[in-house]
């Protein structure tokens, strides 16, 4: 609830909450329970956004305009941003209020909008389109209150609209998360049943019994933002107790139909063709070195939950994809070779030996997931140890701040700046930094004689040094760049 009225977007948080569930920090029926609280959350958000004060406006640009342009502090011009957008949403919803006014009197208008007061699955369907097409549900609630508060559409119209952009609202998340692994979807796909399952329930409720809406407002407005709340609010007490049994089903669906289907053949970059016109063959070979890296990418995003909860399948995916680069490494080594045949100038011969040496690294850190990292993991498992709270956060810091470096290396990759490849190799003394102070950190509390410690003591630095060498791997990306534009010393001896 709270992280939705501070992002004021539940499809951000939704999103947010898939990552952490993605990667193991969180477990699947806690991330819908989190998505339950973030569509209240949502619904806050729009009983804040119809306060009407004519300061408020005013006061909020001065505010916002203010904190932008004569702060220096970063985080400070973030807040003043926030709250300018705050000012122009106010903004847009009096300019919403002007734009239909003649709305109003003009008879078409009035006979459609009369229409939608009688047809409720028709105004269930376009509220729901609407908030889809707009990709926020809090905008599309907003949008119909208004309208009903101007007498423009009947209230009971406004609320099958406003029902049906939950719905809407929850397909956003889905579009967002569809290459997510599947814990993560079940997640969304389970938020999406419950609330447009219940939409659609309380949209039937309200065709039977109109009378309702009269029980919580005192006009059209109040009585269409406040069932916006009070549906979430009732959809999350009533779905929580069962958010569990919910996940562990959908998660079981998901994964018998993803059994079945049939994957498509991977592709290589390595075009025979250009073998004669060296440049492209380069520019193929380094297009399938991107793809190895992203390939190891996900590998060490796969293998740090699993020094949580050990996962055979996962783990034989890590393998099946450190086979499929080492196979990859092979062939670009063979292709580069092919390439260098007929001869290759000066500046293609140094990107052909450049391109060999990312790929033979790249591959030492793929061999360092699947066998190293691999092997603390099932080591943990095998002897029922876990790691201290402390320890085990200094190794998931770690891990993220290795894992950042890797994103950064496969985008040098691709735009070949030199600019972020110095900052790529200035990361790899930062790391080296970094990894001395949390061994210092660990044997600090092997002296203090913490039981978890000493147990997992081997595990814990033998991890560290394997990231570590997982970010020696892809820092090499950044030397021959540096190298050529003459911002890389030759050597590091004085």
């Amino acid at each position: 609830m709270a992280a939705a009225v501070l992002l004021q977007s539940s499809t951000a948080v939704a999103v947010l909450a898939s990552n952490f569930v993605a990667k193991g920090g969180l477990a699947t029926a806690t991330g819908l329970a989190i998505l339950l609280g973030a569509d209240i959350g949502s619904a806050f958000v729009t009983q804040l956004l119809m306060v009407r004060q004519p300061f408020l406006v005013p006061l909020l640009l001065l505010v916002g305009i203010s904190l932008f342009l004569r702060s220096e502090n970063s985080s400070l011009r973030q807040v003043g941003r926030i709250v300018i957008g705050l000012a122009l949403i106010f903004v847009s919803l009096d300019m919403i209020r002007a734009a239909t006014g003649p709305m109003v009197t003009h008879p078409g208008m009035q006979v459609v909008m009369a229409y939608l007061g009688r047809d409720l699955l028709t105004a269930f369907i376009i509220g729901a389109g609407f908030a889809w097409v707009v990709h926020s549900s809090v905008a599309a609630v907003l949008l119909f209150v208004t309208l009903a508060a101007t007498s423009v559409l009947p209230t009971s119209a406004a609320a099958a609209m406003i029902l049906g952009a939950n719905l809407g609202g929850a397909f956003i998340a889905i579009i967002l998360t569809l290459s997510a692994p599947t814990n993560a979807r079940t997640m969304v796909v389970a938020n999406l049943l419950l609330r447009g399952g219940g939409a659609i329930c309380a949209a039937l409720l309200i065709g039977f019994m109109p009378d309702l809406l009269i029980q919580i407002g005192a006009n059209p407005a109040r009585q269409t933002i406040n069932l916006h709340l009070l549906f979430n609010l009732i959809l999350a007490i009533i779905a929580l107790p069962f958010v569990v049994p919910v996940t562990a089903l959908l998660e079981r669906l998901l994964d018998k139909n993803e059994a079945t289907e049939v994957a498509l053949e991977a592709t290589s970059a390595l075009d025979p063709t250009a073998l004669d016109r060296p440049a492209r063959g380069l520019d193929c070979a380094a297009r399938e070195l991107l793809s190895v890296g992203q390939k190891i990418e996900s590998m060490l995003i796969s293998v740090e939950p699993l020094y949580d909860t050990w996962n055979a399948a996962s783990a034989r995916a890590i393998k099946d994809q450190d086979k499929i680069s080492k196979q990859m490494h092979l062939d670009i080594k063979l292709y580069l070779a092919q390439l260098g045949q007929n001869g290759l100038d000066k500046e293609l011969g140094r990107r052909s030996m450049d391109l060999v040496a990312i790929s033979s690294n790249l591959t030492a850190a793929s061999d360092v997931i699947s066998r190293t990292m691999l092997e603390l993991a099932k080591r943990l498992d095998r002897q029922g140890l876990k790691f201290s709270t402390e320890g085990r956060e200094e190794i998931s810091s770690f891990s993220d701040r290795v894992l950042s470096n890797v994103q950064l290396a496969l985008n040098v990759m691709m735009n070949q700046n030199p600019g972020e490849a110095r900052e790529l190799v200035a990361a790899k003394e930062k790391v080296r930094r970094v990894e001395q102070k949390l061994q210092r950190k660990h044997l600090g509390r092997l002296q203090q004689g913490l039981i978890e410690s000493i147990e997992t003591s081997n595990v814990h630095q033998e991890t560290l040094r394997a990231l570590k060498q997982i970010n020696t791997s892809f820092v090499g990306v950044g030397y021959a760049i540096l190298d050529k534009s003459g911002d890389l010393l030759k050597s590091r001896l004085t």
